[in-house]
């Protein structure tokens, strides 16, 4: 090993990191995570780096099995460090060193004097950061080199350690760790550390594997074949059960037996295989020639004992069911021991020399009867199944029990793109399978969809889901509650440093009960004893972080479970997060179309409106609905469609209604209006003249409209569509019939004309409009949906909000895959008393009876404050009309929300606004109505034109 020429913590502006850290300083950019990860461990349990409580334990120990594996890697290790000042130190589960080999003097001495030497407790909660602390703590192999120590006294020194597990339950049982002065230290060492721990985990396999060859030679003698394997033909005898068992059927029996193996007080089990035959189970103690201890387990399949009538939990000796011989078994199999993660260790048994029948009675100690309890024939003879340990039948039980949960956990989990509902589902799956109680919590961010700050200590979380096989202990947090983890609490921890924490013994976690003493106390009296905290981390960022208890189940959680839980919060916290993404895509797509949605009534009096607005499950769509005053006291409905959903659909939306109000704002009739919005939906399609690009978002894939104009006056409607679902009329009687409008193309494919109908409504009319995710989706077609819709529909006396109510109620499904808008407008009518109307003839004369018509009119009105200026007003359009243009002339007022006043020709041109020079004899007449009105404006007609003018009316008037 080449010595480094700098110490290594003296580089990168390691020198002050520790002090500034101590400061509350941020030091990201200076230490390593691994290392600050680590810190922050130690600050939250209270550790000062200048004064440390180190506990001692005499007589430290590892047991005979493991020393036998570990000393001859450890000597190995020792000769090769001859002439190197280094020590190696082997430690227990708990980071208490058991021995320490090898070093220098100088090196010796240096660790004697921070009692660095068997006994010393050298866990991260005790000493800080360490190599056997922090390999403990972040199980895996780590590197601390001077100043990265968080205490002072070991600061002089470079270790690197790495955890020892069982390779069969994969539980930590020791730690290794190399030890050097820093100035020769070397990341190297994690390599050699690393090493020398997978030797001896290797060793530990192999006694494992000598210890499974021993039960089956014990066996073996048992059974008198001591020197020859049991039989294991192919078959079974066609003639017994008409064919060899599958594969699917040993695969079961082989779980069966092994969940026999791991059950002490179990003998015997009835199996009823996928192909429909019953096998019975036999579990024999197994004692080797060293005294090691197992069970094999036998199989009977058809043709012997049933247990029909038995109980499978009863000993042998009281089932009177006889030994079978082993030697004459028909069914291939293979001799294997069950071992649980993360090594699957399976021997196959040779094939046996073929045997007789004959010879069978000779071995056996009993023979079965001739015929089972249900008269069925017998001769299905007991054959070895397995071999094994009762722990590592266990072990292997809680294998696949774990891969079951996970196989679960991924068709249950992310369902649905709630944030909230994904982390019930995590719940759901884990309890009681996994724990007694699980709690997940998130920040408010989260819910909203938005990304999180960072979590740490004190962040306020929200509880979002609880599950509990019991509702004691009551004194946890309940769902909707805030919560703030004190940074002692194993909650905190995980949040703080993004690794998952595990609490054994929750009695003994004295940072957990100081969230609070008064509420938490009675939890532990009430059972629980075992925590297991994981952070959600998802594309690295922390969404929250759930909390595994255990009360009922007796075990506490082991290193297995810790990365069982790591797994499953892991595939959760994706699909959390997924819902979080979706979460803020929605409620921005849905806070762009409210905005562009109506808001409040609209200022008219021709209907009295009531709409809805529903978005899909699946997004916020396209679809819209508005309701605009027109001149003459008229009214606009419009609902429309666009295809698709998210932001596109709502912006495309919004540019749609936009252009809806400013063609309504030209007074344009309904199918010219149809006509202006189809050609500036293909222009939207094509791009408006620039290249188009070739996106997901690009174009439009369809949009749809039906257009409807209502004059109070007349009582006339006139309505037009573009591929949009018919309007529903509701006559006063209740009675209802869908308009029938000639059926159009939808927007943006042009070239067709628009075809209007008009309609004459009786006075309390309901006019239905509504999109077609209201009648028609994937479950239901159409035609029903409309006959649906005609039957909540009818009957009389019904406002036009409990009309939506009523229709709502009875046609959305619980989870709309479409977004859905109504709208429902009952007609009023303007009744003769409140509109006045003149035919004149193009005579100048007629002028001034005009203006005496009009004060007469306003007098009986009530409206003596708006003579003068509605005087000039009709003075004004009444002289342009008989002067410019051309046929027969009317003077009309209607008094509605504000006081109009029409003039109508039969002339094509419309007057234009100007500003007159002072030399200019005329050109003021529009300025003044213009100055003296609230608003002005022209519409054609069919016969010609009408200048119409709005005056506000008096507020005693109103």
């Amino acid at each position: 090993m080449v010595p480094l020429s700098v110490a290594w913590d003296d580089i990168g502006g390691l020198v002050d990191a520790h002090e500034r850290f101590l400061a509350g300083s941020l030091v990201e950019s200076d230490v390593r995570d691994s290392v600050l990860d680590s810190w922050k461990r130690c600050r939250s349990v209270g550790l000062e780096p200048h004064r440390l409580l180190v506990r001692y334990t005499e007589d430290v120990a590892l047991d005979e099995r493991f020393r036998h594996a570990a000393d001859p890697v450890l000597a190995d290790l020792t000769s090769s460090f001859a002439g190197a000042s280094m020590t190696i130190a082997l430690c227990d589960g708990q980071g208490r060193m058991v021995e320490r080999l090898g070093g220098d003097r100088q090196l010796r001495d240096r660790l004697d004097a921070v009692r660095f030497a068997p006994g010393f407790d050298a866990s991260e909660s005790v000493v800080g950061t360490n190599g056997v602390g922090t390999a403990l703590a972040e199980r895996g192999p780590v590197y601390i080199a001077g100043r990265e120590h968080f205490a002072d006294c070991l600061q002089p020194f470079a270790c690197a350690g790495a955890p020892v597990r069982d390779p069969l339950s994969g539980r930590i049982e020791a730690v290794l760790d190399i030890t050097c002065l820093r100035d020769q230290g070397d990341p190297a060492m994690v390599r050699m550390v690393r090493e020398a721990a997978r030797s001896i985990e290797a060793r530990l396999l192999e006694q494992a594997d000598l210890r499974e060859r021993a039960l089956l030679a014990a066996y073996r003698r048992a059974d008198g074949h001591a020197g020859e394997w049991p039989g294991q033909p192919d078959g079974l005898r066609p003639d017994l059960d008409g064919g060899a068992l599958g594969r699917i059927d040993m695969a079961v029996l082989r779980a069966k037996a092994e969940e026999l193996i791991a059950s002490p007080h179990r003998t015997l089990d009835e199996v009823t295989l996928p192909s429909g035959r019953t096998a019975t189970l036999l579990r024999r103690q197994v004692t080797g020639a060293a005294g090691e201890t197992g069970v094999a387990v036998e199989a009977r399949v058809l043709g012997g004992p049933r247990l029909r009538h038995l109980d499978v939990a009863a000993a042998p000796g009281k089932t009177g069911i006889p030994a079978a011989p082993v030697g004459e078994a028909r069914l291939g199999s293979s001799v294997r021991r069950p071992a649980g993660p993360p090594a699957t260790r399976s021997t196959p048994a040779p094939q046996a020399p073929a045997t007789t029948p004959a010879t069978a009675p000779a071995t056996a100690p009993a023979t079965a009867p001739a015929t089972t309890p249900d008269g069925e024939p017998a001769g299905a003879e007991g054959w070895l199944l397995l071999v094994g340990e009762p722990g590592v039948g266990r072990l292997a039980m809680l294998a696949r029990r774990r891969l079951e949960l996970l196989h679960d956990a991924s068709v249950r989990i992310g369902t649905t793109l709630d944030v909230t509902r994904t982390a019930e589902e995590l719940a759901e799956v884990t309890v009681p399978r996994f724990a007694d109680f699980v709690a997940v919590d998130l920040p408010d961010s989260v819910l909203r969809g938005e990304e999180p700050e960072a979590l740490g200590g004190r962040t306020a979380l929200r509880r979002v889901a609880i599950r509990a096989v019991r509702k004691q202990p009551h004194n946890l947090y309940e769902v909707g509650d805030t919560v703030e983890y004190v940074p002692s609490t194993p909650q905190a921890r995980s949040l703080e440093t993004r690794q998952s924490v595990i609490e054994p013994v929750l009695t003994e976690a004295d940072g957990w009960i100081a969230q609070d003493p008064e509420r938490l106390t009675p939890v532990l009296e009430a059972g629980i004893h075992s925590l297991i905290t994981v952070p959600l981390r998802a594309r690295g960022t922390t969404l929250g972080v759930v909390s595994f208890y255990r009360s009922l189940q007796p075990d506490s959680y082991e290193d297995d479970d810790l990365s069982l839980a790591q797994e499953l919060v892991g595939r959760a916290a994706i699909c959390i997060d997924n819902a979080r993404r979706y979460t803020r895509e929605h409620n921005t797509a849905l806070a762009l179309q409210r905005s562009l949605l109506p808001r409040g009534r609209s200022e008219q009096s021709a209907v009295e409106v009531a709409y809805r607005y529903l978005p899909a499950q699946a997004g916020v769509g396209g679809d819209w609905f508005d309701v605009i005053p027109l001149s003459g006291a008229r009214v606009a409905l419009v609902v429309g469609d666009v295809v698709g959903h998210g932001l596109h659909a709502a912006a495309t939306m919004g540019r749609l209604r936009t252009a809806v109000h400013n063609f309504c704002s030209l007074d344009l009739s309904p199918d010219d209006l149809l006509t202006h919005l189809d050609d500036l939906v293909g222009r939207l399609d094509r791009g408006e003249g620039w290249a188009a690009e070739n996106s997901p978002d690009s174009g439009i894939v369809g949009a749809t409209c039906l257009y409807a104009v209502y004059d109070p006056v007349s009582r006339r409607c006139t309505l037009t569509r573009a591929g949009h679902p018919l309007p529903a009329v509701v006559a006063p009687d209740g009675s209802v019939a869908f308009v029938d409008l000639p059926a159009c193309p939808p927007l943006g494919l042009g070239g067709m004309p628009f075809e209007t109908v008009e309609l004459e409504l009786a006075e309390g009319s309901r006019l239905v409009l509504y999109t077609d995710g209201l009648v028609e989706d994937r479950h239901r077609d159409i035609d029903a949906g409309l006959d649906d819709l005609r039957a909540v529909l009818a009957g009389a006396d019904r406002s036009p909000e409990d009309t939506c109510e009523a229709v709502l109620d009875a046609l959305l499904p619980a989870r709309p895959g479409d977004d859905v808008a109504l709208l429902v407008a009952r007609t009023h009518a303007l009744g003769a008393d409140r509109v006045a109307q003149w035919d004149l003839p193009s005579d100048p004369a007629v002028v001034s009876r005009s203006r005496a018509a009009v004060t007469a009119q306003l007098a009986e009105w009530g409206l003596e404050e708006l003579t003068f200026t509605t005087e000039l007003i009709a003075s004004e359009l009444v002289t342009n009309a008989i002067r410019h243009a051309t046929g027969p002339v009317q003077l009309r007022l209607l008094r509605d929300r504000a006081l109009i006043c029409e003039v109508s020709d039969g002339s094509g041109t419309s007057p234009r606004l100007r500003r007159a020079q002072s030399t200019d004899e005329g050109g003021r007449g529009l300025f003044l109505v213009a100055q003296l009105t609230e608003r002005w404006g022209t519409r054609y007609t069919p016969d010609g034109k009408v200048i119409w003018t709005e005056q506000p009316l008096p507020g005693c008037c109103r």
